[in-house]
């Protein structure tokens, strides 16, 4: 506990949080002043213990002071240092000043979750949220957007994707990059488990992979029942990959199916009643056909169908794995020769896989957010209500997504290495999706599922991302509602608050601004409730959808015949009997297998704490604190209730129970 004046008896205490982010802390002078509400100004106070290193990263720092304000409230805080010491950088998580005064003991959170700069001086009123048009540090405002510009560039790294960060800032730096060796995670993992004589060589039983799973890689969901029809239905509504599924009402025209072909697979009801009864579902990945694969591999363009049936079973009745109708090129159903359906089953899934890691994945989670977490940086200041609302949920985005995806996505990295497209088609497919991916409908929940036809509860009961993310969504959705309801309590509040404009342009801007296609009310933010969408379908994004995509994929991926994300070989030309060995001798070689578990085990790790549960505090207005404090108990409700159901569930869902969904894309 310091004292950082004379012989005057303290009669205020300011404790400072140096936030934990790389070289935040600092070995300069800190100062500051303390202004009342009616602008009385107390003198210059020099914030320093004599007798231990203050302003550590990381740490919490009190200091004991005479500053000599009158009795009232506390209203302002001037924060400065000078450039003395070797470390003199400073990033401020927040102050709080507490009045030593019997009668008026109650602190002021003063938040800043800033870099402090030489020689400038920073001032932060109470809560520090407010709107541009009522901020009274409207010049400081302004000078803190303008470095924020300089410092997140928008950068378009491949043609067509969205853009990103030009290059990661320190303040979105975090210490664990060892993580992210992933040659010395897998040598480790390799040693502890065993597994280091792994080689090139190909498997010789299925059994083999049994001797995989041990210690710290406990066995995959995939592993138990992936030759089971059921399973490979289960996959397409509570999968990594559950968003494709659409209700078929006419079978394409180049899907070759027939009635007599599919009818024996459908309980006993006609092709024609089973559509008229929203019981006939597909999932066609035509958007794979234009793809170039590394090294002229063959990756297929499938189209299946599936069948709802009375016990709440998806059933897959017919795959075709090319879009073109030819003889080489049949419909496969369950009643092929036993391992002639299940490689035609294994190829749907390859194709699948790679339109999950490209575009449900990367795409439509971690680029997204990307993207609007830069544009919400070069428009909105840290004071805004909405930053302080949003910044939870770019925790260590911009950091993992530097890192992580450029030892990925490098040239004979992970991506080239372990998928069937590599690095170069991944981006095609980013690329092709991206000029359709539409935020009012595919990042809006609701009007997703009605596009697809699959919000249906009855017609369609078993839907486990569906029921799960719903509840989750309407959570955020109320959520968000009522913390701008609060702020923009007025239409004028918000049409006249041009940071927020300028944000929702950016947003949907095609040419200097993001291009999002279907930003609610195009971006121009006149209506609460377009912004009210805007934000909860961010928010979603970085949570909820993330945590669909991407917390499955050990389960999915470590068993490689369960969800193959490279295979080896041809895909069938036609209905000839195939045997056990032809199912082997196409799955990835030892070597290649150990590489996909490790990372899709890295991959499947939690990086952030539950949703709700920020790790920094951005918010502490009462007008957000509230619905925050809301949303963690409604949050808990809907865990017990996913709970409940997971209980009576063919398959449990846990990767949606709100104890499970980070906050951010961290991962």
């Amino acid at each position: 506990m310091g004292n950082s004046c004379s012989g005057l008896p303290p009669d205020c205490e300011i404790i400072v949080k140096t936030g934990d982010v790389k070289g935040a802390g600092t070995d300069a002078n800190v100062y500051c002043a303390l202004y009342n509400e009616d602008k009385t100004r107390s003198r210059d106070l020099n914030l320093d213990c004599k007798w231990k290193n203050d302003f550590e990263k990381g740490s919490v720092d009190h200091f004991k002071v005479h500053c000599g304000l009158p009795p009232g409230p506390l209203h302002r805080i001037e924060l400065w240092r000078d450039d003395s010491g070797i470390g003199d950088d400073w990033y401020v998580e927040w102050i709080k000043v507490k009045k030593l005064d019997p009668a008026n003991t109650e602190a002021v959170m003063f938040p800043c979750n800033r870099w402090v700069k030489a020689v400038r001086k920073l001032n932060l009123t109470q809560y520090d949220c407010v709107l541009p048009q009522f901020d009274e540090n409207a010049e400081q405002r302004k000078q803190e957007l303008e470095d924020k510009r300089d410092l997140y560039r928008l950068s378009r790294k491949a043609p067509g994707i969205p853009k990103q960060i030009e290059s990661c800032p320190r303040d979105e730096s975090f210490s664990n990059d060892y993580k992210w060796n992933i040659q010395q995670s897998k040598y480790k993992l390799a040693v502890k488990c065993k597994l280091a004589k792994l080689t090139s060589d190909p498997w010789e039983t299925l059994d083999d992979f049994s001797n995989l799973y041990k210690g710290s890689l406990n066995m995959p969901y995939g592993f138990y029942n992936w030759k089971e029809d059921s399973n490979f239905g289960r996959q397409r509504v509570q999968g990594c990959n559950p968003t494709l599924l659409r209700l078929c009402t006419e079978i394409p025209e180049n899907f070759k199916v027939t009635a007599e072909l599919v009818e024996p697979f459908l309980d006993g009801t006609t092709l024609e009643d089973a559509m008229k009864n929203k019981k006939i579902y597909i999932v066609n990945l035509q958007k794979l056909s234009d793809v170039m694969c590394r090294f002229n591999r063959v990756i297929c363009k499938p189209m299946a169908l599936f069948f709802a049936n009375d016990k709440k079973e998806l059933m897959p009745i017919a795959i075709q794995l090319f879009q073109k109708a030819a003889d080489d090129n049949p419909v496969f159903v369950p009643s092929d020769p036993k391992y002639t359906w299940m490689m035609a089953k294994m190829y749907y899934n390859n194709a699948d896989a790679a339109f999950h890691q490209s575009c449900t994945h990367l795409g439509f989670t971690h680029l997204v957010a990307e993207t609007v977490c830069v544009g919400t940086h070069r428009q909105l200041s840290p004071s805004h209500p909405v930053f302080r609302l949003l910044a939870p949920h770019f925790l260590y985005l911009l950091a993992i997504n530097s890192l992580a995806l450029a030892r990925l996505v490098a040239p004979n990295g992970w991506i080239d290495n372990t998928m069937t497209t590599g690095a170069g088609g991944l981006f095609e497919l980013v690329s092709q999706s991206w000029q359709v991916w539409r935020m009012d409908v595919d990042g809006w929940l609701p009007a997703d599922l009605a596009a697809r036809g699959v919000d249906d509860v009855e017609a369609f009961p078993n839907y486990p991302y569906r029921d799960d993310a719903l509840l989750i969504f309407e959570a955020i959705h109320t959520y968000v509602r009522e913390v701008l309801e609060a702020f923009y309590d007025t239409p004028e509040k918000l049409t006249g608050d041009w940071e927020i404009q300028n944000w929702g342009h950016m947003l949907a801007d095609p040419e200097d601004g993001l291009g999002i296609k279907g930003v609610f009310g195009d971006g121009k933010f006149t209506v609460l409730e377009d912004l009210i969408r805007a934000v909860t379908s961010i928010i979603f994004i970085s949570s909820v959808g993330h945590s669909a995509a991407n917390f499955a994929q050990y389960d999915e991926y470590a068993f490689p015949p369960n969800y193959p994300a490279f295979l080896r070989g041809k895909p069938p030309t036609s209905k000839d009997p195939l045997k056990e060995q032809d199912i082997i001798s196409s799955l990835p070689v030892k070597d290649m297998t150990l590489d996909i578990i490790i990372v899709t085990k890295i991959l499947s790790d939690r990086g952030t704490n539950a949703l709700g549960d920020f790790e920094v505090q951005y918010m502490y207005d009462p007008r957000g604190t509230k619905p925050v404090e809301k949303l963690k108990k409604r949050l808990l409700e809907v865990s017990d209730i996913i709970a409940e159901r997971n209980k009576s569930r063919p398959f449990p869902y846990p990767y949606l129970d709100p104890k499970e969904v980070p906050n951010a894309i961290s991962i």
